[in-house]
């Protein structure tokens, strides 16, 4: 299976960490897979209106290449994913949404939600396997107490989104597990940084910082991990910021020994 990727915006400006140590590690791991050609934004929002149709179309358009290459779409950016996503859904379960968009895109053969989306972490545990992933680690992080960050948009909804229980996540702690770090579980881990409030709201978004890591730091976590850009920059520019925030993806190249020129 060829993997269709999908960077996205804030992959080729302010995470390219997330991108660079990403594609170098699926270069390691022996991970067939093609960028795609002339990528749009997703959208960066999903839209809630049921009328609102412009506002999918970034994201249709890019769902119906995949499909019509036969690949399935890997996403990295929990915004992007998030997004493209639910838009799937929504072709796939709404006849009118479908109608418009199909009406207004003209593709060659009408859309109806048929690609795969796949985050860069369900193609580590479903498609690698965890198991297999740690007999490839040649410089584990023994010793190390990380803690996953989900944050909210990988998680929910979780009826829509079904990467994993939004209440009780595993995913990421068995990503750390296999990188030969101890994962540190802590209660703040599945909530919002207050992303989408940051402009407006700033005191509101590093309230909801402080409570993230104090909660990482009272279960002993040394280092936060997440997928998110947004939530990357809030955490790591949060008044009082004890504790260092990674990509997941910057951890994966270390343990595979992989060097990255940033």
């Amino acid at each position: 299976m060829t993997y269709m990727y999908y960077p996205g915006c804030t992959l080729k400006t302010k995470a390219k960490k997330l991108d660079k140590y990403a594609k170098s590690s699926m270069v390691a791991l022996g991970i067939d897979f093609v960028e795609m050609d002339e990528w749009q934004c997703c959208g960066a929002v999903y839209p809630q209106a049921k009328d609102e149709i412009a506002t999918r179309l970034s994201a249709v358009r890019t769902l119906e290449e995949a499909v019509r290459k036969g690949r399935n779409l890997l996403t990295l950016c929990s915004a992007c994913h998030h997004v493209i996503k639910r838009v799937n859904h929504d072709m796939c379960t709404d006849e009118n949404i479908r109608l418009k968009v199909n009406n207004f895109s003209q593709f060659d053969k009408p859309y109806a939600g048929e690609t795969k989306v796949v985050h860069f972490l369900e193609m580590l545990r479903d498609g690698i396997g965890f198991d297999e992933l740690k007999k490839r680690v040649s410089n584990p992080l023994t010793g190390k107490k990380i803690g996953a960050y989900y944050g909210c948009m990988l998680l929910r909804p979780g009826s829509v989104m079904a990467f994993d229980d939004p209440e009780n996540p595993s995913i990421i702690e068995e990503f750390i597990s296999a990188i030969g770090a101890e994962p540190v579980v802590f209660s703040y881990r599945n909530e919002c940084c207050g992303s989408h409030v940051a402009l407006e709201n700033k005191k509101l978004v590093q309230g909801c910082c402080k409570k993230i890591m104090d909660s990482g730091i009272a279960k002993g976590a040394e280092l936060l991990v997440t997928a998110c850009p947004l939530c990357l920059y809030n955490l790591n520019n949060s008044p009082g910021n004890n504790l260092p925030v990674h990509y997941f993806t910057e951890l994966l190249a270390e343990s595979l020994g992989v060097i990255v020129n940033e």
